[in-house]
C-alpha cells in the first residue's frame, strides 16, 4: 500500500479545539445550521457552506462552494491557520470512556484506491458524491478525512507507539467528550520508517468516508483530464493521492444501528409473529425488559408495548455479505413482511445508531410500529465482506468515535505555492 507524508494546513494549537469539528454528513440541514450559529469560526462552517445563506437556496449553487473556499482563504488570512511546508505524517489519537485508537494521517494512493488495495463495501449516491467532488474543486483542498482499517501488525504498531512518546502537537477534549491528540512525524528516518512499513502492508478497508474517497478519485479524474499534458506522471501529484487516517483493525470500534419502522405492513401483532416463525425465526416470549442482542443471528424485537428475541434458525447463507445480522433482517423480515425493498429511500423505516438503549427506541416505534435492537456488526465482518467484493445494505456500520474534519487541510491543486490564496 503506498501512503505518502503530506503538506498541510492545520489549525493552530490555541485554535484546534475550536475549530476542529464533527464530519459534514452526521449533520441535517437544520443541526448544521444550528452548529454554526453557536460556533461560527469553526470548521463545519466551511464544511457545509450553505448555512450562510437562506434556508431557501440551492445548496448545491457554485456561490455556495465559493463561499467555502473564500472562508478557508479567511482562516488563512487572520492567522487560524497554519502552513506545514515539509510533508510530514501524523498520528491521531482519540481515547474516553476507557477506549483508545491510534491512527496514522497520510495521503493514500487512488490508484490503490481504484485498485481495490484500498477496499469498499457500500455504494456511493451520486449527488452525494458530486458534492465532495465539488467542495474539493473549489477549495483545492481535501478537508475530511477518510477512515481506513487495517489487520494489525506488531511492528507497524511499535512504530506509532515510539511516535506517541514525543510532545503532542494538539492535546485537547472535544465536545463529545473524547480526547484528541496528534504527534507530528517529521524526522526524515521517522517517515521513511513510517513509509516503509505501509509499503508492507497488502489492503486496507474504508470504514468510513466512502462518498469522500470517491469524490477524491473523481476530482483526480477531472483534474488529469483537463490538465493532464502539464501534470507529472500518474501518481506524483498531489491530485493522485487522498487523506485518509489508518487505524489497526482491533482498536475500532463499532455501535449498534438499529432499525425503527412505521406500521407493521396491515399485520396484526400475532400475524406477525407467526410470519417471523414460519420463515425461521425462533420467537422468544414477552418481556418488558429491553433486549440488546450480544450474539450473531439475535435480535431485539419491540413490538406491541413489548419485547422478544427473535433467534434466526433457518441457516446461514455462504456469502460474507449475506451472514450478516443487518442482510438476515433484510432479507428476511424487512422486504418479504414489511415490504421494504429499498431501505435506502422507503421513508418507512428509520436508523438509530450509535450509543442507544434500546428502550429508546420504544417511544420512536410508538403504539402502532415495530424496532429491531441488533448487535453492532463487527469490523472483522466488513473487512470479510469488502474482500469477497460485497456490498453492504445501507447502515449496516456505525463507528465511534468520529474523526475531527479541520485537523488536516490537505491542498491538492497541482503547481500552487499557496493553494489558498
Amino acid at each position: 500500500m503506498h501512503a505518502e507524508p503530506f503538506v498541510c494546513y492545520r489549525p493552530r494549537p490555541e485554535r484546534a479545539q475550536d475549530f476542529a469539528s464533527l464530519p459534514y454528513d452526521v449533520f441535517t440541514k437544520e443541526e448544521a445550521r444550528e452548529a454554526v450559529a453557536r460556533r461560527p469560526r469553526s470548521f463545519l462552517a466551511i464544511d457545509r457552506p450553505e448555512t450562510a445563506f437562506d434556508p431557501s437556496h440551492d445548496m448545491h449553487a457554485p456561490d455556495v462552494y465559493e463561499k467555502a473556499a473564500s472562508l478557508l482563504a479567511d482562516r488563512v488570512g487572520d492567522g487560524s491557520l497554519v502552513r506545514d511546508g515539509d510533508p510530514c505524517y501524523y498520528l491521531y489519537r482519540l481515547s474516553g470512556d476507557g477506549h483508545e485508537q491510534t491512527g496514522i494521517v497520510a495521503a493514500f494512493s487512488i490508484d490503490d484506491y481504484e485498485s481495490g488495495v484500498i477496499r469498499r463495501h457500500e455504494f456511493t449516491r451520486p449527488v452525494d458524491e458530486k458534492d465532495r467532488a465539488d467542495h474539493i474543486a473549489a477549495t483545492g483542498c481535501q478537508t475530511g478525512p477518510v477512515l481506513l482499517a487495517y489487520r494489525d501488525d506488531p511492528t507497524l504498531s511499535t512504530i506509532v507507539s515510539a511516535g506517541t512518546t514525543a510532545t503532542p502537537l494538539y492535546d485537547f477534549t472535544d465536545a463529545e467528550g473524547w480526547r484528541e491528540t496528534v504527534w507530528r512525524v517529521s524526522r526524515p528516518a521517522a517517515v521513511d520508517a513510517l513509509r516503509t512499513m505501509l509499503e508492507l502492508v497488502p489492503r486496507s478497508y474504508i470504514a468510513d468516508g466512502h462518498h469522500r474517497a470517491a469524490a477524491a478519485a473523481r476530482v483526480r479524474k477531472t483534474l488529469r483530464e483537463a490538465h493532464g499534458d502539464t501534470m507529472g506522471a500518474p501518481g506524483t501529484e498531489p491530485c493522485d493521492r487522498l487523506l485518509a487516517v489508518l487505524f489497526p483493525k482491533s482498536q475500532l470500534m463499532t455501535l449498534p444501528y438499529d432499525r425503527v419502522v412505521a406500521g407493521t405492513a396491515g399485520l396484526a401483532p400475532d400475524a406477525l409473529l407467526a410470519e417471523l416463525a414460519d420463515r425461521g425465526f425462533a420467537v422468544g416470549g414477552p418481556t418488558d425488559k429491553p433486549i440488546r442482542p450480544t450474539e450473531a443471528l439475535r435480535f431485539g424485537l419491540y413490538l406491541g408495548g413489548s419485547w422478544r428475541e427473535l433467534a434466526w434458525e433457518g441457516g446461514v447463507p455462504q456469502a460474507a455479505v449475506n451472514r450478516l445480522d443487518v442482510s438476515i433482517l433484510q432479507d428476511q423480515v424487512l422486504g418479504p413482511i414489511l415490504g421494504i425493498t429499498d431501505p435506502g429511500r422507503d421513508p418507512r423505516i428509520r436508523f438509530v445508531g450509535g450509543h442507544v438503549d434500546a428502550g429508546a427506541l420504544e417511544p420512536l416505534a410508538g403504539e402502532n410500529g415495530l424496532a429491531f435492537a441488533l448487535r453492532a456488526t463487527p469490523v472483522g465482518d466488513m473487512m470479510a465482506v469488502a474482500d469477497e467484493g460485497g456490498i453492504m445494505p445501507p447502515k449496516s456500520t456505525w463507528f465511534e468515535p468520529k474523526l475531527r474534519s479541520g485537523l488536516f487541510i490537505r491542498p491538492i491543486r497541482t503547481g500552487a505555492e499557496r493553494p489558498l490564496e
